[in-house]
């Protein structure tokens, strides 16, 4: 080995710079070497340059492998596309060295591309681009599957320059760029780009790394799809498989519905028998009403949303028995909820049963109520034992009803031929099927139908006209006005007094038409005076102490005079200055009594309505304690 060649090995060795290798050259000129020994110098300095770029050449294959092997280890390790996506892009960038990577995917859809992920960009605008395919360097690459790259893009006329690209390269401030294809077999998937912001040239072998990589990187990203669409197929198969599970647990509960209620109906049980098992089975509370929404709320056959509840029409032949309420429940399943339709349905046929079955016991309590009305002179132990065939309670105090429908074309007189109308047939069938739940009587009469019923607790005729009228006019979705008899002690013990007290109903009702308050309910206490005129009973101690009882009351109690002073200022045409004269007090002390009668009557006390059944009760009180003294 010469000294020349021993010289550069060392530079070798110690891995030197370039620039080492010219310094022996040069102290061997400067110590007067002759030209032979240049020669030597530059011949193995020629040499030891080509082995240095050998040597790093294989040094950096070698790292590239390395970080290439480790790239696609560390794809190889994740599961979200997402993530793939982002450690390619970065890997991308560390692998060259640039300042910018990116990574657009193809869109079949639009047919074209578009940004995906960065990595070192600062431009929003860049960051939202979209390449048709063919346009600038990204649309050419994945059009054509073939790598491409530039070392100064805005003067690269090899691809097509569109303003919306350059002006994103531009915001970006891109100089070279590099884009190699994402490839499974044939199929373009996207472009992997690295870039820099100044001119730099991308060798060859640059060029293959990041081919490479984008191989790998393509099979994570279609990896990363599969397992996503794996993913998804998987929680499409679990919802798939726990609809299955609820459809089967509800038809399951359909199956034992139809079971229980199958048993019910075989068995003669009742509608609340009914609502219990449809309770028992959709884990909720159904409960059965007598008293349907409104007419148009609900269509026969379909459950119809209220608020939180679910309603059910229980109905046949366009009459309305009541309904199935399932409470509180808003998101009911669609086999549950046709479960309560079918519940509707066989109550609705529970109820004909009944009503066919009840049809003779209804014409006999007509009969009954016949008899009280034409011949009420009849044997009146004969008379309670048909009462209690009935389970009518004979002795409980009753109200004579008069209900009539109210509604163009409705009057009072039968259909020519005796034969009654339509409607009056089925206001007679509903007034019946309410005498019947409530153990009364009920019979057509005049147009109409006239019922018998017993007062609940706490009831008073007004009360009992009113849900009557309301629960008629629910069941026919018309107007049906009901007027109230005053109460009557034990009817069946006294028939005779059964007969003026429908007449006072019949009385009311025309009161009621009169003052247009047709399909309401009312008695005569309703009506004020008016009421008081219309009335059998006459009375006159109930009228007083409905208008004035409370004035009367307190004078009793406290000792005052508010009853006369009501009188003095009525007959002063309701001039306080005039009262005080006529009962000689300060006015202080007239203003201050009209004050306290207000707070007792009422602030409408001197309306002309009120003003005039105050001053009858007035006169009515007045004679009551001139007749007792």
């Amino acid at each position: 080995m010469t000294h020349e060649q021993a010289v550069y090995l060392e530079l070798l060795a110690r891995g030197a710079a370039t620039e080492a290798y010219d310094r022996p050259a040069l102290l061997a000129r400067a110590s007067g070497a002759g030209p032979e020994e240049l020669a030597r110098l530059d011949q193995a300095k020629q040499l030891a340059l080509r082995v240095r770029a050998e040597l790093e050449g294989r040094r950096r294959r070698e790292a590239e492998l390395s970080a290439l092997f480790e790239t696609a280890n560390d794809l190889a390790g994740l599961r979200d596309l997402d993530d793939v996506l982002r450690a390619i892009v970065q890997r991308a960038r560390s692998l060259l060295g640039t300042e910018v990577a990116y990574l657009s995917l193809n869109d079949p859809a639009r047919g074209d591309t578009y940004m995906r992920v960065t990595e070192g960009s600062v431009s929003a605008r860049f960051q939202q681009l979209r390449l048709g395919m063919g346009e600038g360097l990204g649309g050419l690459v994945a059009q054509t599957a073939r790598p491409y790259v530039t070392e100064d893009y805005f003067h690269d006329a090899r691809f097509q320059h569109t303003e919306p690209i350059d002006g994103a390269v531009g915001d970006e401030g891109l100089v070279a760029i590099l884009g190699v294809p994402l490839t499974l077999g044939s199929q373009v998937i996207g472009v992997l780009f690295a870039a820099d912001r100044r001119a730099r040239v991308f060798e060859r072998g640059q060029v293959a790394l990041l081919g490479s990589f984008a191989a790998h990187a393509a099979v994570a990203i279609d990896t990363a799809h599969l397992l996503a669409e794996t993913r998804s197929a998987l929680a499409e198969l679990e919802r798939a498989n726990d609809i299955i599970r609820e459809h089967s647990g509800v038809i399951e509960r359909a199956s034992e519905v139809h079971d229980r209620l199958t048993e019910l109906v075989l068995r003669g049980g009742g509608v609340h028998d009914v609502a219990a098992a449809v309770s028992e089975v959709l884990g909720g509370a159904v409960e059965f009403t007598e008293e349907p929404p409104g007419p148009g709320r609900i269509a026969e056959g379909h459950a119809t949303r209220a608020g939180d509840d679910w309603i059910a029409a229980v109905s046949a032949g366009g009459e309305s028995f009541g309904a199935l309420v399932l409470r509180d429940s808003p998101d009911i399943d669609p086999v549950d909820l046709r479960t309560l339709e079918r519940a509707a349905l066989v109550t609705s046929l529970l109820l004909l049963a009944r009503r066919s079955a009840g049809e003779a016991e209804q014409r006999l309590r007509g009969d009954l109520l016949d008899d009280l009305l034409d011949a009420p002179d009849r044997d009146r132990r004969l008379l309670r034992e048909r009462a209690a065939r009935l389970r009518t309670d004979s002795d409980a105090p009753h109200v004579v009803l008069a209900a009539r429908i109210d509604r163009a074309g409705a009057g009072a007189e039968p259909d020519p031929g005796g034969r009654e109308s339509a409607d009056r047939q089925r206001l007679r069938s509903a007034a019946s099927h309410l005498a019947a739940t409530r153990h009364g009587l009920a019979s057509a009469r005049d147009g109409g139908t006239v019922l018998l019923l017993p007062l609940g607790p706490g009831e008073t005729a007004a009360e009992l006209a009113r849900r009557a009228a309301r629960q008629l006019g629910g069941a026919l979705h018309e107007p049906v006005t009901v007027g109230a008899s005053a109460p009557l002690t034990a009817p069946l013990a006294h028939p005779e007094r059964v007969a003026p007290a429908y007449e006072e109903a019949r009385r009311c009702v025309d009161a009621l038409r009169l003052l247009r308050r047709q399909g309401e309910g009312a008695a005569a206490e309703d009506l004020g005076f008016l009421g008081l005129l219309l009335a059998d009973s006459r009375d006159i101690e109930g009228f007083v102490e409905r208008t004035i009882g409370q004035v009367v009351g307190y004078d009793r109690r406290r000792g005052t005079e508010l009853v006369r002073t009501m009188e003095a200022y009525f007959a002063c045409g309701m001039s306080p200055a005039r009262t005080k004269d006529e009962l000689h007090v300060h006015v202080n002390t007239v203003a201050q009594r009209i004050e306290r009668i207000g707070r007792l009557l009422g602030p409408d006390w001197q309306s002309p309505a009120r003003a005039l059944e105050i001053q009858l009760a007035l006169r009515l009180h007045a004679l009551a304690g001139a007749v007792i003294r």
